[in-house]
């Protein structure tokens, strides 16, 4: 069989498909990378509070010592700007507090989470005597 003579080019046709769908794309991809970075960043949040009251939950540890274990752990993932409270340890418990700004820590995402922070905390008992 012979090719038709009356055959539509369609040169061209490929850069418009591809000047359509790429935008799209590329916001998917981005996207992708922005909300699992700021995944990345919650949960080293969580952690970081976990290890921090751990670490002063046992005799002898201060606040400043537990500060500075949060604070080592969100340095690792690049979260900038957080704030780590520790109160106590008493003789009871001792609560970590990390907040770490959106706006501060994202790509894209300080365009639409103004004013928003990660916000993890942990409480645990402490192993200290009781008199």
């Amino acid at each position: 069989m012979k090719p038709s003579r009356h055959r539509r080019s369609r040169t061209g046709a490929t850069a418009v498909e591809f000047a359509i769908v790429a935008p799209i794309f590329f916001t998917l991809v981005i996207a992708s990378l922005e909300f699992g970075r700021l995944n990345i960043i919650r949960h080293t949040a969580d952690q970081a509070a976990y290890e921090a009251a751990r670490h002063a939950m046992v005799p002898g540890a201060t606040a400043a010592e537990a500060r500075t274990k949060a604070e080592s752990m969100l340095k690792i993932v690049g979260a900038r700007d957080s704030t780590v409270t520790v109160i106590g340890p008493t003789d009871d418990e001792v609560t970590v507090t990390v907040d770490v700004p959106l706006d501060k820590n994202g790509w894209v995402a300080p365009k639409f989470t103004k004013n928003k922070t990660i916000h993890a905390t942990s409480t645990l008992k402490t192993e200290r005597p009781i008199d």
